[in-house]
Order: structure tokens, then sequence, then C-alpha cells
């Protein structure tokens, strides 16, 4: 999908910089794949002792 974004050009620069990626719709996917998975993690925690989960590593682990 093509769309047209007024973006500071010297944050873009920056974040492909110390991402060592080099495009801009690279740079945005990136980003936007991070928040995504940064929002998931956040509501995953808001579960956090609230789910008893009865599960054995080890024989998890025999199992493999």
């Amino acid at each position: 999908m093509r769309t047209i974004l007024d973006l500071p050009e010297n944050l873009i620069d920056e974040a492909m910089m110390v991402t060592h990626t080099g495009t801009k719709t690279a740079v945005i996917m990136l980003a936007l794949k991070g928040l995504i998975r940064k929002a998931k993690i956040s509501d995953l925690k808001n579960y956090k002792g609230k789910i008893d989960l009865d599960i054995d590593l080890d024989e998890i682990q025999d199992c493999h």
C-alpha cells in the first residue's frame, strides 16, 4: 500500500543508522513490527498471576 507520510528526516535517518536498515520502508516496517510486539507483550503481562499453568518443564523437555 502506498502512503504519503510527513516524517522528520533526521528521525528516519537516525533510525536507519542505529538499526542498520537500508531503506525508509524497511525501517518503518521494523518500527511497526516492534510497536505491535511491544503492545502484545504488554497485553500478556495483564495475565501475570491470573492463569495457573500446571506445566512440568522436565516432562516437556523429555518429549524432544
